[in-house]
């Protein structure tokens, strides 16, 4: 039988982008379960989420927090070979090992893995990671 918590984990979208003050999903989802969180910290779950968040808590749904990032789909990102230097900071910031590769070798990113956090942007001190404009 499923927990509140893995109730809450599964509607959530798995970006593990930290945009709600937690560690990732998981932990977000736990302490929702807890009573110490609100439904309505998860900018990529949206205004849609919040009110599916809401009524597994059975609360009264709110919008999403704004203050906490803007809801936008999640879109993957590649790293650009010619100025990748290989610093491995960005396989390091990476919450779902979506990026690949060996100190001092470029680096590549798995797109299907990719949950679009980008949290390997500001990582990367060469600036050599961008989004990609779809899928």
């Amino acid at each position: 039988m499923l927990t509140l918590a893995d109730r809450l984990d599964r509607v959530l979208p798995q970006t593990q982008c930290r945009q709600c003050g937690f560690n990732g999903c998981r932990p977000y989802a736990e302490a929702m379960a807890a009573g110490s969180a609100g439904p309505d910290h998860c900018p990529p779950g949206g205004d849609s989420g919040a009110r599916a968040l809401a009524a597994l808590l059975r609360v009264d749904p709110l919008p999403y927090d704004r203050s906490r990032g803007l809801h936008k789909p999640a879109l993957p990102v590649v790293i650009v070979e010619a100025d990748c230097i290989g610093c491995t900071k960005c396989i390091q910031a990476c919450p779902v090992d979506a990026i690949i590769g060996a100190a001092k070798q470029m680096h590549v990113v798995i797109e299907p893995l990719c949950t679009g956090c980008e949290l390997c942007i500001p990582a990367c001190p060469v600036d050599c990671i961008e989004i990609v404009a779809s899928r």
